[in-house]
């Protein structure tokens, strides 16, 4: 099983939609642009939102375990995926990349 780096690439926020459907949050969001982590494994890292974990898991989960070529040849990096959270009001893209590294 190999290590997993996760990097934050894009947030967006959809304010029309956060005045006409969200009740104010104190803190809705702690990603922001370039922030990286590494999954040992399928492990979910220290201080990684949950909610955008249950999103992109199991993509960390086939990359740890070797799988390549998610989507039949979606990405150009075979052992690499692009996936968003589920947060429909601030989305935030995350580029996962199975790493040579072997996971502790």
């Amino acid at each position: 099983m190999k290590k997993v780096k996760i990097t934050v690439v894009r947030k967006a926020c959809y304010d029309d939609l956060i005045e006409k459907y969200e009740n104010p949050l104190e803190n809705p969001c702690d990603m922001r642009e370039g922030m990286v982590f590494i999954a040992n494994g399928w492990k979910k890292p220290d201080d990684f939102c949950d909610s955008a974990w249950e999103s992109i898991s199991s993509f960390v989960m086939t990359l740890a375990y070797g799988g390549e070529n998610i989507y039949d040849g979606w990405m150009k990096d075979s052992r690499s995926a692009m996936i968003s959270c589920n947060d429909g009001f601030r989305p935030v893209s995350f580029y996962i990349e199975a790493l040579d590294e072997d996971a502790d």
